[in-house]
């Protein structure tokens, strides 16, 4: 995560909720205003009045959604939907908005829009993300992706993790160990 640093008025990915399940609305409306936007997706069973069970698209976190635009262009249209709150994290006696570097994030939605059954969505709190090893994934559909390698807590295989850090954490549940590069610690 980093400090707000839009002075040339550069897009930035604020993190954010939307409040009451309200994400894929929010969604809708920032992409009618052309503001690009992210909802991490997943398929869930859930009930149809009309055809019982069905699998779905859901938001895979509740009420979170990332939007990629400047501060004062952000500000502006928050006015008009006051269930759109920026995420935010403590710096001395202020809380300042939660803005996600473009690396980190492009890394997140890619894992994410794959939409596999083998990716699980935790909350930091979840794992402990500070034991892992930093590597790449190297081949295959998620190759170039960086995370930590990590053992989850009643699972037996390690997982690589991709974090959007003190948000959320996507985990790869499948792919060949061999297929890893372990990365210097940064």
């Amino acid at each position: 995560m980093c400090m707000i640093s839009d002075s040339a008025g550069e897009p930035l990915w604020f993190a954010m909720s939307a409040t009451f399940g309200r994400s894929m609305k929010a969604k809708e409306f920032l992409e009618g205003k052309e503001v690009r936007c992210f909802v991490p997706m997943k398929y869930a069973m859930v009930n149809d009045r009309r055809q019982g069970k069905v699998r779905r698209l859901v938001p895979a976190i509740n009420n979170l959604i990332f939007v990629h635009t400047t501060k004062e262009h952000i500000q502006a249209l928050k006015a008009g939907m006051k269930y759109l709150q920026y995420l935010t994290k403590q710096e001395g006696s202020r809380n300042v908005p939660i803005i996600v570097p473009e690396r980190q994030m492009q890394q997140f939605i890619t894992v994410c829009d794959t939409y596999s059954s083998d990716l699980v969505y935790l909350s930091p709190e979840e794992v402990n993300l500070s034991k892992g090893t930093p590597v790449r994934i190297i081949g295959g559909a998620f190759d170039g992706i960086e995370g930590l390698f990590v053992k989850v807590d009643g699972k037996r295989r390690k997982r690589v993790a991709v974090m959007v850090q003190g948000i959320a954490a996507v985990m790869i549940t499948e792919f060949t160990e061999g297929y890893l590069q372990v990365l210097d610690n940064q």
